[in-house]
């Protein structure tokens, strides 16, 4: 395996408590608790800990605070001022300065719908969305869902939503703004590979329920597992499918990762384990601290260690699924 390709089959995290996956190998989350009540707690004590003197190693955070009082002091609007989503606005700016689309801050309520997400059921249009070349594009439409009923197709860029310009919205702002409540309609301004002029798409919001996992026998003996996610329903679905598929004695078995964004990393590594013989390296995860490196093992349970295994990808398979087809490819 090429350096390129060997390198999607590792997870690099700092500061992280998820895996998200809509574009590259792996999608990074600072993620805050959702008890935690801002509002309870002075702007000043938020951050006066980070005051500090330059040998500290610490941020001098006294031009913030200079601005943070004049703007309590003097903007026209006094009842627009809101310590919390102050707060969190100069979190996400900071965060954004990296200008790295796939690390990001969510507030609690974007925490509880990046959760829903990956719980197999949400209010949108079903389309998975990431941030590339800083425009939004669509990964891939979900399969029974309104953008695919639609016509989205991967690699579709997202211009505008209900005619403002998604160049001016972060990726989970404007997820915010395509999902909605079912029976709604959201316009998209697409622009598309090979079409001289964007063009628009009114699509009414439904319930996506996403079926993680699907099988079918494609011809005599040989069996095809699709999967859409690694969400919480994942391995539970894969599991019973897998033990279906124990009985049919098979002769061979397609994996079909096309056009999966991936999720939790947890779950690949649990899939892995059903093909893998012994508990051998599944994925390495790195940290800018090489002593805090870990290492992630199958469980040397396998289901189906000896059955021959094809797994298909495609551009638009990100993230966990990079994860699962690297380790397939690097046992051989």
């Amino acid at each position: 395996m090429s350096p390129a390709k060997k390198a999607a089959s590792y997870l690099v995290l700092f500061a992280v408590v998820f895996l998200f996956g809509w574009e590259s190998a792996s999608y990074y989350i600072l993620k805050n608790s959702a008890e935690t009540n801002v509002e309870d707690v002075s702007p000043m004590a938020a951050f006066s800990s980070l005051i500090a003197s330059p040998d500290s190693g610490r941020a001098d955070l006294s031009t913030f605070w200079d601005v943070w009082e004049l703007l309590s002091e003097m903007y026209i609007d006094e009842k627009a001022l809101d310590n919390k989503i102050m707060v969190y606005g100069a979190i996400k700016g900071m965060v954004a300065s990296l200008d790295d689309p796939y690390t990001v801050y969510m507030t609690p309520d974007e925490t509880v719908e990046f959760d829903q997400s990956l719980n197999g059921e949400l209010e949108g249009i079903g389309a998975e969305l990431t941030v590339r070349d800083q425009a939004l594009v669509v990964v891939t439409p979900l399969k029974n869902s309104p953008a695919e009923a639609a016509g989205l197709a991967p690699g579709d860029i997202v211009y505008k939503i209900d005619g403002n310009l998604t160049a001016e919205m972060t990726l989970f702002d404007a997820i915010k703004n395509i999902r909605g409540q079912r029976g709604t309609k959201v316009v998209l301004t697409i622009i598309r590979k090979n079409m001289d002029d964007p063009f628009e798409v009114a699509i009414t919001r439904e319930t996506i329920s996403v079926e993680s996992v699907s099988m079918e026998q494609k011809e005599e003996g040989i069996y095809w597992l699709s999967i859409n996610q690694f969400n919480d329903n994942t391995f539970p679905e894969f599991q019973k499918n897998v033990q279906d598929l124990v009985l049919k004695d098979p002769k061979g078995v397609i994996i079909d990762l096309r056009n999966n964004g991936g999720g939790y990393l947890e779950v690949s590594v649990d899939l892995l384990s059903e093909f893998l013989e012994g508990k051998v390296q599944a994925v390495t995860i790195k940290r800018r601290d090489e002593s805090l490196n870990e290492v992630r093992y199958t469980s040397g349970s396998p289901s189906l260690p000896t059955v021959p295994l094809v797994v298909l990808i495609n551009e638009g398979s990100a993230s966990a699924s990079e994860i699962f087809a690297g380790a397939i490819q690097d046992h051989k």
